[in-house]
């Protein structure tokens, strides 16, 4: 079974920026990215990249959010600049590959204004 373990979660006043890391166990060779869960929201895709590169982004993050992924280490990154209050949230990594999908356990992130 593949484990996602992520980190970079934090504390953030509005305009800062913060970097997510998501560690596999494995190889993997289908898509990692990221959801968010606000509380009283349902979860929402933040962003997703391809094992060729490949990126998808939330209209709400486009422009602020970087995702990318290295091959070599298993791991996806998430780049969050220009935060602002409404991107509070837990942050889980995800893999998918078919129909199966695995989770993170979840990062906190909060901006304040």
């Amino acid at each position: 079974q593949l484990r996602l373990v992520e980190s970079g979660g934090g504390l953030v006043q509005a305009g800062g920026s913060l970097r997510l890391t998501c560690a596999a166990s494995r190889t993997f060779r289908g898509a990692l990215g990221w959801y968010r869960q606000a509380p009283g929201k349902q979860r929402e895709l933040v962003a997703t990249i391809s094992l060729a590169g490949n990126t998808d982004y939330a209209d709400a993050v486009n422009g602020r959010f970087t995702i990318s992924r290295d091959t070599r280490e298993n791991t996806v990154y998430l780049q969050m600049n220009s935060l602002n209050p409404e991107d509070t949230a837990v942050y889980y990594c995800y893999a998918r590959l078919g129909i199966l999908t695995s989770w993170g356990q979840g990062t906190q992130v909060t901006v304040s204004s």
